[in-house]
């Protein structure tokens, strides 16, 4: 006869309820290291994605994902042509957030190098790739776009040509690709009246240099000249010859003194230190509390059912049971509150985490971690059981 679940059918309805109690504790644990784990899937998905062994980025700067970086466009020229390099191609990335009819939304704007960078590698669930260099763009599912419908940024509109799925940015904002050039007009994009004003500015100060008071005829071209330098961009990718040693196209390029090269893993390593190692440290916190919270919980739980039948115990005790006999009752019902409480998160996890609005990611490595996780909040909680049911005396059965 199965003592352990004897008793659990005696107290089938605290039994019930402490298991679910469980069930979404760790639920709560299992999501918690998913998020971190979509989190990391999000901050590298983009650089991952790209296909660039080296980013060039401004000087001293941790690249366009960690903080703002310009770098001439001029640069792609000066990248193709040192040696190793295949490929050279300019890079755009910023984020906006614009009303569309009654919600808001919120766009990740990657400016890909049309026509060299069109968005072949792309994983287009519609549509096609970029056919032209303006007015085009590949929207990301998680955006709400559909395929065909036209957006109006600044003076310009854009027609959604493709949608892909999965591709966020590590915010969560749904990526947006146009080519380089709309990007930047996107980025640049200024109200009319603030052009007018600007260029009132720039005619009064010039109305007040000697060499417009000399020669008058200057100041309308001094008002018609741009006031911002050359255009630029966020980085400039490189993809490497098969073969070359990127340790050598790095020591080429180190003597540059307006860039900084990485390499894709010095990159990665960057956004994960930076915007995911905060937020990995915090659900860390919270699953290590958790998972006290669950030994503590269990623990009471089986403490007070053994507080329950401790006139049994002592009844077993009396007639020559084991102490052995014990111990494996209350183990054996820790174990089976873990196991079907951990069956339970994990069912539930499966209905409910795809309609998080951040990715939730279970790995096989995460799944089997939580199960040592459980199985030692299981061996812990019923200590406390364990030690009160050993210390009942074979007399006790006989004092009613």
């Amino acid at each position: 006869m199965n003592l352990a679940a004897r008793d659990i059918r005696q107290n089938l309805g605290r039994f019930g309820l402490t298991t679910a109690g469980l069930g979404l504790l760790l639920m709560t644990v299992m999501g918690m290291g998913g998020i971190y784990r979509g989190l990391v899937e999000d901050a590298t998905l983009l650089v991952d994605r790209v296909g660039a062994d080296l980013w060039l980025v401004q000087k001293d700067t941790r690249g366009p994902f960690a903080e703002l970086s310009r770098v001439p466009r001029s640069l792609v020229d000066r990248a193709a042509a040192v040696p190793g390099v295949r490929r050279a191609r300019e890079f755009v990335y910023h984020t906006i957030q614009r009303t569309l009819g009654a919600r808001a939304l919120r766009l990740a704007v990657v400016g890909l190098g049309w026509p060299s960078d069109a968005g072949q590698w792309l994983p287009l669930t519609a549509g096609r790739p970029l056919a032209r260099g303006h007015y085009e763009m590949i929207a990301d599912a998680e955006t709400g776009l559909r395929l065909g419908e036209r957006l109006s940024f600044g003076r310009d509109s854009y027609t959604v040509v493709g949608l892909t799925r999965g591709m966020v940015s590590s915010a969560g904002d749904g990526l947006g690709f146009f080519s380089v050039n709309d990007a930047l007009a996107i980025q640049g994009d200024r109200p009319g009246e603030a052009l007018r004003l600007e260029r009132s500015a720039r005619s009064f100060s010039a109305s007040r240099s000697a060499t417009v008071k000399t020669q008058p005829a200057l100041a309308g071209w001094a008002a018609s000249l741009p006031a911002a330098g050359a255009e630029s961009v966020s980085a400039v990718l490189l993809e490497l010859t098969p073969g070359t040693d990127p340790d050598a196209v790095l020591a080429s390029l180190a003597g540059w003194g307006d860039v900084t090269a990485y390499t894709r893993k010095a990159q990665v390593d960057l956004l994960l230190q930076g915007t995911v190692d905060r937020s990995r440290r915090q659900i860390g916190l919270f699953r290590a509390l958790l998972t006290v919270i669950s030994t503590i919980i269990m623990a009471l739980i089986l403490y007070t059912l053994t507080l329950d039948k401790l006139h049994s115990i002592a009844v077993l005790k009396l007639i020559g049971a084991p102490s052995s006999v014990i111990v494996r009752m209350i183990l054996e019902q820790a174990l089976l509150m873990g196991g079907l409480g951990l069956a339970l998160a994990y069912g539930l996890g499966q209905k409910l985490f795809p309609r998080f609005p951040r990715r939730v990611i279970l790995t096989g490595p995460d799944l089997a971690q939580l199960c040592f996780i459980v199985f030692c909040i299981c061996v812990v909680a019923s200590l406390l059981g364990i030690w009160r049911a050993l210390r009942v005396r074979p007399s006790e059965a006989l004092a009613g």
